[in-house]
């Protein structure tokens, strides 16, 4: 047989394995660029900038809260809800403290959370849902375990996720995002944890994509072969 029925059966069937892939492609790939990403992050529904510290405010003496603490690896000094409190670390762990008498406040409480969501989000739906997350959605599922989670109850669903360690904002979910990571879990062909750019499915992918093109080139070449020849 001539090499051009070869190149048409070889085109044909490598379409119809890639084809549908490559246009999950596409439509992924619009998705992500007609969508601004600063939108899919969030950014313009919650704020997690801090209050200034108030200068006046009495604060317990770094050396006795490291005193009331051992093996703390470090502290810092920040403006939570109305209050000056040092976050330190003794090692992995994380905690408050309160700056004016060392005693500590964390885990936050419902209410802590509530109050932190309150002051980050910036739309004016109403708090629909509070939860204590102890097994991570896919949506947060590299943030640490356990954390709050705060439903409003807007167009986007908007979702934020606090930690009751150090009372901060984790992430910020809604649905332009959650769609953003549906389409890139096709756009990777990562459908596991959504996040591997180099797993063997992709390569394969991308490999059948490259023979497909080549057997296209193949095809116009013997095409305009056979045109000169006639």
């Amino acid at each position: 047989m001539k090499p051009s029925f070869w190149a048409r059966r070889a085109h044909k069937w490598i379409g119809l394995f890639v084809g549908v892939q490559a246009l999950l492609w596409m439509i992924s790939g619009v998705y992500m660029t007609v969508v601004p990403i600063d939108v899919i992050h969030g950014d313009h529904l919650a704020h997690a900038a801090g209050d200034a510290l108030q200068a006046a405010t009495p604060r317990m003496d770094q050396a006795a809260v490291m005193r009331r603490y051992p093996g703390i690896t470090s502290f810092k000094l920040k403006r939570l809800l109305d209050r000056d409190v040092y976050e330190i670390r003794q090692g992995a762990q994380v905690a408050l403290v309160d700056a004016a008498n060392g005693a500590r406040i964390s885990p936050l409480e419902r209410d802590a959370a509530v109050a932190l969501a309150r002051k980050a989000y910036q739309g004016e739906a109403e708090i629909v849902g509070v939860e204590w997350v102890t097994k991570a959605p896919q949506e947060v599922a590299k943030r640490a375990v356990p954390m709050w989670a705060v439903r409003f109850a807007d167009s986007g669903d908007t979702t934020l996720y606090f930690s009751p360690d150090s009372g901060d904002l984790l992430a910020r979910r809604h649905s332009l995002w959650r769609w953003f990571d549906f389409l890139w879990m096709f756009h990777i062909m990562d459908y596991d944890t959504r996040s591997d750019v180099n797993n063997t499915l992709l390569r394969v992918a991308a490999a059948v994509g490259l023979l497909f093109a080549l057997s296209g080139a193949w095809l116009v070449f013997y095409s305009f072969r056979w045109r000169r020849s006639a």
